[in-house]
């Protein structure tokens, strides 16, 4: 089954004059009852953050966080003695788990874009902890490169507690790649630019796409695409 979700329908947040925001899942002042979340991704954000600018510190816990740099540069701090600069095509993961606070700011006169995903962990009570890797994901082509996964077969990749996969694709147009996954997982794309015509639907930028009980995806390009693909248990007791 294939659920395509419009760039319209998407949730616009700009409380303060240096954050523009769209949320593809429940989130701060949203909550739409039927949009809480896709198996455990919980918070998709696109983010877009002005210069000199950012979140103060503010708690978290018993969440796996994953924030993905497209452009610019975000500072980071946290209470783990955590300091640094994530830039474009690194990855970072934070797992919460029994609590910390951090702060994310943009310390450049460029804005920042970012995508900032939150996904349920498989256990809770974990001890908090932080990992970041630069993969240079941006500038690969035409193949699904994984960034962070629960899965320890894969290599090169950032850790986290839960048991999906994170994916980049930069696709050029006419290109297909295929994707195999299984009816208990579920399958999320969201195109950053270009278009996608996967199963029948075409999909355009900040378009989603939410894919159950399915076996085989091909994913064709029809004009030069970048996207996130993630991998997900669809069943609770294999998050």
């Amino acid at each position: 089954m294939f659920k395509l979700i419009p760039a319209t329908d998407r949730y616009h947040a700009a409380p303060v004059s240096w954050l523009s925001s769209y949320f593809l899942f429940s989130f701060a002042d949203y909550h739409d009852p039927q949009n809480v979340h896709f198996g455990p991704l919980r918070v998709f954000n696109d983010d877009t953050v002005q210069g000199n600018a950012g979140f103060p510190q503010h708690p978290h816990s018993e969440m796996e966080i994953v924030t993905l740099v497209l452009q610019g540069e975000l500072c980071h701090e946290d209470t783990m003695g955590n300091r640094s600069t994530i830039t474009r095509g690194e990855v970072q993961r934070m797992t919460a788990g029994t609590g910390l606070a951090h702060s994310e700011t943009n310390g450049t006169d460029k804005p920042v874009q970012l995508y900032q995903l939150w996904f349920l962990p498989n256990q809770k009570g974990l001890a908090p902890s932080y990992e970041q890797k630069d993969i240079d994901f941006l500038d690969t082509k035409n193949e699904l490169i994984p960034l962070v996964s629960g899965q320890k077969v894969l290599e090169d990749v950032v850790f986290m507690n839960s048991n999906s996969t994170v994916y980049w694709c930069n696709l050029r147009e006419e290109k297909t790649v295929t994707f195999k996954t299984f009816p208990i997982r579920n399958t999320f794309i969201y195109v950053k630019e270009g278009a996608l015509f996967v199963g029948g639907v075409d999909v355009g930028p900040n378009d989603q796409l939410r894919i159950t009980d399915e076996r085989v995806l091909e994913i064709q390009a029809t004009k030069d695409a970048q996207f996130i693909l993630i991998d997900l248990p669809a069943i609770e007791a294999n998050y």
